[in-house]
């Protein structure tokens, strides 16, 4: 009898692996956000609004970093928080004035702040469905939900483009559990928010 080797398969990207280790932290989170209603009415929506504003204010900082933009496309175009504020400006309420610091400020550690980031960006791919339900509210890309349109080039390559970049990274095996810790505390730092915004 012949022994046949078998191929071990080729190690899934970095960016699957980070899907496939916080799916269970991302499942809860988007479970909770839809326990939530905020599509149920604007004023439910609006909630929904104060929560993307306190997580992207806290992860603003990361948009600007000249070493993270060295390593990802685009990164400053990528960012959200002045669309989120016209979107609550265009609903009539007021952007919320937050007294702690943001949970970046200046400079990061880099893998955590990877994490962070793909929490963030993956958010936006996921987005085509909030957009729709935000339209029966009669809200759009033009008012009230400018922060869930599409990039110019498609949600789809967007976020491939970023994966990408993500994927073609060199990080040590202590780094990479670095960059898993970030993705698993943006989750729960967005769930501590939805609970806290609506009970």
């Amino acid at each position: 009898m012949t022994t046949i080797d078998i191929e071990k398969p080729v190690e899934a990207s970095r960016a699957k692996r980070l899907k496939a280790r916080t799916n269970t932290t991302h499942e809860r989170l988007d479970a909770s956000i839809m326990a939530g209603r905020p599509f149920e009415d604007r004023r439910r929506y609006g909630l929904f609004l104060t929560v993307q504003h306190s997580f992207h204010r806290d992860i603003d900082a990361l948009y600007s970093s000249a070493v993270l933009e060295g390593l990802l496309p685009d990164l400053d175009g990528r960012r959200r928080l002045d669309l989120i504020g016209q979107d609550i400006v265009d609903l009539g309420i007021a952007v919320p004035d937050v007294a702690e610091a943001p949970v970046f400020d200046g400079d990061a550690d880099l893998p955590t702040a990877l994490g962070w980031l793909y929490v963030a960006e993956g958010s936006n791919l996921g987005a085509a469905f909030l957009l729709k339900e935000a339209a029966k509210l009669g809200l759009s890309e033009a008012f009230g939900a400018r922060h869930l349109a599409p990039a110019p080039e498609g949600r789809g390559l967007h976020w491939r483009t970023f994966t990408a970049a993500l994927d073609a990274l060199e990080l040590s095996k202590e780094e990479e559990d670095r960059v898993v810790a970030g993705a698993e505390a943006a989750f729960r730092c967005v769930h501590g928010l939805v609970r806290e915004t609506f009970g």
